[in-house]
């Protein structure tokens, strides 16, 4: 059913309970696609849906109004899991105007190909519904081109489209609805923030700059995915520390093994780190999703990498990590490598070659052990992941 945010304004979405992957982060815990219906002298409707899912988020407007009534469409964001239901609301609709950035008059055209009413609007640009005005506010690359925001002037409702979602099915759509809020609502949302956001840092910090200059204050922040925020200063909050790169006394071991010798080290490093007394996690890379280790990385500030040599390169699990790694641009990350090998022993040096093009700060030069690794060679790893943890987490 459709539930209401401020008089006359609806949440008009949907749940996916199915969804498991989203262009390879893994949704573990489903998600949903908000979508928002003012009632006004100008019935608007903001952003739509997926296009399968078009049905029931037309049920949930049929609750409140005629869908043939919404005057207005705002696409605050091309990517198809909120404007792949254009082609079809649009069809059944005919609305008067449909309001986008530019870059978004671009991408939609691009993308469906019709002769649609657009409006372009910019940062500052009003709105009159009525009774009710909305302001927009470009967001570009945050995390599309064209992404924008949109803000409903006088009931202080933040569209925020993709920013401060979380991918999470869930029958509550208020943060504080839950009891013990947020409780693990924000791992959802770090994990959201890590594998989508995180290049864009810099971006994320110049919005609140643009926020607090333009005077904006919110009673309701209402993204486009997860729980609508009657409490938003705590995801605020977060959004700020990790915008900033800042990171806590916590080391990683990151690894991938062939006949356990890698693993054996991966082990031994994971234990100098509990010995320098910081929070340590071990993670095998065909055990764990990348996306989860991503969510892990995020405000870890030691990084160790582990691999062994084959076919004189790095252990193919790794290079894809680093690969999906190095376009999210991590932050005030210090690195290392490490690894087994038997003929040859090129992957550590490679690792840290990657290591170095990522503007990691490379703490050691790599540790390697040829076939498996002796009582003191594994001692050896374990006093250094202490020494690296102390000299580069402890303050």
């Amino acid at each position: 059913m459709a539930v209401q945010l401020a008089p006359g304004v609806y949440w008009v979405g949907v749940i996916d309970w199915n969804l498991r992957d989203f262009h390879g982060y893994q949704t573990e815990a489903g998600s949903t696609y908000n979508a928002y219906l003012i009632i006004d002298e100008k019935i608007t409707l903001i952003d739509t849906v997926k296009k399968e899912l078009v049905p029931e988020m037309m049920g949930r407007v049929a609750e409140i109004v005629n869908p043939e009534k919404i005057d207005y469409i705002v696409s605050n964001h091309v990517e198809m899991d909120h404007s792949g239901g254009l082609p079809e609301t649009v069809a059944r609709v005919r609305p008067e105007k449909i309001f986008c950035s530019p870059h978004g008059k671009a991408g939609l055209s691009r993308h469906y190909k019709q002769d649609w009413p657009f409006v372009e609007v910019k940062s500052g640009d009003e709105l009159s519904l009525g009774k009710r005005t909305l302001t927009f506010l470009e967001t570009p690359m945050l995390h599309w081109p064209d992404s924008m925001m949109t803000y409903l002037k006088e009931d202080q409702v933040l569209f925020s489209s993709d920013a401060f979602g979380a991918h999470l099915a869930s029958s509550e759509r208020f943060d504080d609805q839950v009891p013990g809020f947020p409780g693990g609502y924000t791992y959802q949302l770090q994990k959201y923030y890590a594998n989508i956001l995180m290049p864009f840092g810099a971006l994320i910090l110049q919005l609140f700059d643009k926020i607090a200059k333009l005077g904006l204050t919110f009673k309701i922040v209402a993204p486009d995915h997860g729980r609508i925020y009657r409490k938003h200063e705590w995801v605020f909050s977060y959004y700020r520390k990790w915008a900033a790169g800042e990171v806590e006394p916590k080391g990683l071991v990151i690894y991938d093994t062939m006949w356990h010798s890698t693993e054996m080290l991966a082990t031994a490093f994971t234990e100098g780190l509990m010995d320098a007394g910081v929070e340590a996690q071990l993670y095998h890379l065909r055990n764990t999703h990348q996306s989860d280790i991503i969510t892990e990385v995020l405000d870890a500030g030691l990084l160790l990498f582990g691999s062994p040599t084959l076919n004189n390169g790095i252990f193919p699990t790794m290079g894809q990590f680093l690969t999906y790694l190095k376009g999210l641009k991590p932050k005030n990350k210090a690195a290392a490598a490490f690894g087994s090998f038997g003929w040859s022993g090129q992957a550590v040096g490679l690792i840290t070659q990657e290591l170095q093009a990522m503007k990691f700060n490379v703490v050691h030069e790599g540790f390697q052990v040829k076939y498996i690794p002796d009582p003191e060679e594994l001692a050896a790893a374990r006093k250094l992941g202490e020494e690296l943890a102390k000299n580069h987490l402890v303050k």
